[in-house]
């Protein structure tokens, strides 16, 4: 008996060891089971993908330097943004997790939030070459989800991340839905077709396809697609997605949008050639009289028109004095030679704004002196319309102002409302056309005023309520592809001034459509093509990012042929593309008119 006791004494210490070491928090005892379930839950953990599943406010993807593969995260902090980048991952309650991931560069930070728990990062200050950092959570009673980010901090340069994972037990995600039946349209206009389908079960949001490319995302049983064009037939299909997936597409419908007037003055050439004249200053370039400017010129914008003060409302436009442009016209010639021109069949405009002219409508009294001041000048001069060209301060977003489609601050909702009163007053023949800068429309694809964490120029993206919501008012659409810095195509790559790669890209997110600040729900639908016209500096004295007339057949080429493409590769052809605006007649004029003639040549 005394042998058999001490035979089983090591059973029994070793059974209470191991309750006793289950009684410790934070120990869990796995089964062979249980391990072999977990996975590497994060999606494109290596960039090898481009930034596909990750949520960046200032990163792109290179191929030097990587940790592994052939890509690798580089993000930039400037200002008040850290250039965070995140994803969401679905998780287990009460599991645990480890994430990890290679860094280098300085102050560069790992970490997850969400957890149901303690959320937990962990960074590194310096880290010259690739350094590994790895922190654990566990899950709350109820956490299905968690964000896990890296980000580097403010004014630091450039990081670096690549080989990103969560490793854990993988959720149960069950299977996708089954595709979306009953896909009907309803009311169909000139630029837009209204979309139902049945719900299909487990599905938590659909998708809506446009002759096979998505072009938004919503999360009840109906969608109106805008931005199409009059009197063309389009094919539409949906998708229903949950956390499995995303289904087949259901069966395609067709509909033809109407024909209507949208947009105004239908009697522009099918290519148009835009141009700013100076008719306030000389600027260096020598004053043009509006009778010598040539008749290849088949828009005209008078610049500029300026603001008594910047919250005035109060328009004016004062031609330029004989003691800086000696060779002026009177008057009466000016308004002769523009009656001439509209004659012939051209469009003469007032612009508004400019690099010095900020108007901003904080009011509604400012609105309506902007009204009354703007059809002053119209009357004035008889002229065809209105250019915007509000530049620096002229637009912002408030902090709590988030969606471009239902904008809330005060100097857009008037903006918008002057504009819609001109449109009125004047008639389907109004031409109505703007030139914002690229900060203010394409960079919106990455960033939209202040951001969902604040700190962000909340200048960024703010033309978007006022082009979306003009849409069908618009004439032409001329951003300036000049002065610019580094934007993010549609390929999740910035692109930079100096070739007709970024004419390209630019350009094909204005026709393609793009996601604002990269939520997917939030779709800046395209425009038509023959509303927009692609904006260029005329020589390297009127701006930087001047390109040679082969850069500019390039890009003229690829939109509206699809051939001699450089590197971006496009989502469409677009040969109705309405043409190109530059700054402007006067610099074109200063180089024997090297802009014109390019035009002229390759559209006869």
């Amino acid at each position: 008996m005394d042998r058999a006791r001490r035979a089983r004494r090591p059973r029994s210490v070793l059974a209470l060891l191991t309750a006793a070491l289950l009684a410790v928090p934070g120990i869990t005892a796995l089964s062979s089971a249980a391990r072999a379930a977990d996975a590497d839950l994060a999606k494109n953990g290596g960039f090898e993908s481009g930034l596909d599943g990750w949520t960046c406010t200032a990163g792109t993807t290179v191929n030097s330097p990587v940790h592994s593969g052939s890509s690798a995260l580089q993000a930039t902090p400037a200002g008040s943004d850290n250039a965070q980048c995140a994803q969401t991952v679905t998780v287990q309650p009460n599991a645990q997790y480890t994430l990890s991931g290679y860094v280098r560069g300085s102050y560069v930070y790992l970490g997850a939030n969400g957890t149901g728990t303690t959320d937990v990062s962990t960074w590194t200050q310096s880290a010259p070459d690739w350094q590994k950092l790895t922190t654990t959570f566990t899950t709350g009673a109820a956490t299905t989800k968690v964000t896990v980010y890296t980000h580097g901090w403010y004014g630091t340069g450039a990081y670096y991340a690549d080989d990103i994972s969560l490793v854990g037990p993988g959720a149960s995600t069950g299977q996708p839905p089954a595709a979306p039946t009953g896909l009907r349209t309803g009311t169909v206009t000139s630029s837009s077709v209204a979309l139902s389908w049945s719900a299909a079960t487990g599905a938590t949001s659909y998708a809506v396809y446009r002759d096979g490319v998505k072009v938004q995302t919503v999360s009840g049983t109906s969608a109106t697609v805008t931005g199409l064009a009059p009197s063309t037939a389009y094919s539409f299909q949906v998708t229903a997605s949950n956390d499995a997936g995303e289904s087949a597409k259901s069966a395609a419908v067709t509909a033809t949008t109407t024909a209507g007037t949208g947009g105004g003055s239908t009697d522009l050439p099918a290519h148009a050639l835009v141009g700013y004249l100076h008719a306030s200053f000389a600027n260096g370039s020598g004053y043009t009289r509006m009778a010598d400017v040539p008749d290849s010129w088949d828009v005209i914008d008078l610049a500029f028109g300026e603001p008594t003060s910047a919250t005035s409302g109060d328009i004016r436009f004062n031609r330029c004095q004989v003691t800086e442009c000696p060779n002026v016209e009177s008057d009466a010639d000016f308004k002769a030679a523009i009656k001439a021109k509209q004659a012939a069949g051209k469009k003469v405009l007032i612009s508004i704004g400019g690099q010095n002219g900020q108007v901003q409508l904080t009011t509604t009294a400012a609105r309506d002196a902007f009204v009354s001041s703007v059809s002053n000048i119209i009357d004035t001069y008889g002229l065809d319309g209105l250019d915007i060209d509000f530049e620096g301060h002229s637009l912002s977003l408030n902090a709590n102002d988030t969606d471009f489609r239902n904008p809330t601050t005060p100097v857009i909702v008037n903006l918008i409302s002057a504009l819609k009163t001109l449109k009125a007053k004047y008639g389907s023949k109004f031409v109505l056309t703007m030139a914002p800068e690229t900060f203010f429309v394409q960079m919106g694809h990455q960033y939209y005023g202040t951001g969902k964490w604040g700190g962000q120029d909340p200048r960024c993206g703010a033309y978007l309520p006022v082009i979306h919501a003009l849409r069908d008012d618009l004439t032409l659409l001329h951003v300036q592809d000049y002065n610019s810095g580094p934007i993010m195509g549609l390929d999740n790559q910035y692109h930079s001034m100096g070739g007709a790669d970024f004419h390209i890209a630019m350009t094909d997110m204005l026709l393609t459509g793009f996601p604002v600040a990269g939520d997917a729900n939030s779709v800046f639908p395209p425009l038509r093509p023959d509303q927009v016209a692609i904006g260029m500096p005329a020589s390297t004295n009127a701006g930087n990012g001047y390109v040679a007339p082969s850069e500019v057949t390039k890009t003229l080429d690829c939109l509206t042929k699809k051939t001699n493409c450089g590197s971006y590769p496009t989502h469409g052809t677009w040969p109705a593309l309405r043409g190109l605006m530059t700054w402007s007649v006067n610099w074109d004029r200063y180089s024997n008119w090297e802009f014109e003639k390019n035009f002229d040549a390759y559209f006869g």
